[in-house]
């Protein structure tokens, strides 16, 4: 599905994740995408390369860059939300109403667990 896009679905993770959570750590993305922080580190170098996050100094903590979704990564996710939406729908297709809910719940608490 991304394959256009020239991003990975880990990539396109990371933006979603700075759509709901914008001006977060690197290590605080890492940990919210599911990803190591060496693995942060190469992706942040990815798609700042492609303009769809930019970094800039925490004022907090003049140590630390924040990562923040750049208005052609909000366009590039409302570009795929559509089709991820039409993913969605086909990977709980089979499950009726019930068993999709369960199914949403069982993924948030998994995510829970890991976070």
């Amino acid at each position: 599905m991304l394959k256009p896009a020239g991003i990975t679905a880990l990539q396109y993770t990371a933006l979603t994740v700075l759509e709901r959570h914008n001006g977060v750590s690197a290590a605080q993305l890492a940990r919210d995408s599911f990803v190591t922080a060496q693995s942060m580190s190469d992706m942040v170098r990815a798609l700042e390369t492609r303009a769809l996050i930019r970094r800039e100094l925490n004022p907090g903590n003049r140590r630390e860059r924040l990562i923040l979704l750049t208005g052609a990564g909000r366009a590039l996710l409302a570009e795929y939300a559509e089709p991820a939406r039409k993913l969605e729908e086909r990977m709980v297709g089979e499950l009726d109403a019930e068993e999709a809910e369960r199914f949403r719940d069982a993924l948030n608490r998994a995510w829970r667990a890991l976070s």
